[in-house]
């Protein structure tokens, strides 16, 4: 156990519990695995400097500080979403299918997908993460769904 601005840190339990949805958060978000791992080990680093003394929920707080550092990335110019990479961690060829859909959708609409469906969070806790109103995440929702909808009958 280390100690960090006074905050007890046990790091190899806040990292095995989280660092996997994290990964699996932000290449949903970002569909480049070198670039998720880039995002998780920066939202590793923003807690070690700068997570508050008081915290409901480091999960939370995780999450919250990867989904901001993915929307940043997704606004540099350079940024281009390729195939996803033989490597991408997927149990079978289902869910490699269903990855490649989602990483067809716009940034928005897979970050909302993957925070709601695979890590359930609510519309209202998405939309504070997301610095948006619930209203527009619901919409972002419904988007997404047709359009992986569409891409499925395909």
């Amino acid at each position: 156990m280390s100690r960090i601005s006074n905050r007890p840190v046990d790091w190899e339990e806040l990292v095995a519990q989280n660092e996997n949805r994290l990964y699996r958060a932000a290449l949903a978000i970002l569909g480049h695995p070198q670039e998720a791992e880039d995002a998780v080990q920066d939202a590793f680093v923003r807690y070690l400097e700068k997570a508050p003394e008081e915290l409901d929920s480091s999960a939370a707080w995780l999450m919250r500080v990867l989904v901001n550092g993915c929307r940043s990335r997704l606004r540099q110019a350079w940024r281009r979403v390729g195939p996803l990479p033989e490597t991408l961690p997927a149990s079978g060829p289902e869910e490699r299918e269903e990855l490649e859909e989602l990483c067809a959708l716009p940034p928005e609409d897979r970050a909302v997908i993957h925070l709601h469906y695979y890590e359930g969070y609510s519309t209202g806790e998405i939309a504070r993460m997301l610095g948006c109103r619930p209203g527009t995440v619901r919409s972002r929702l419904f988007r997404a769904r047709e359009r992986l909808r569409k891409l499925m009958e395909e």
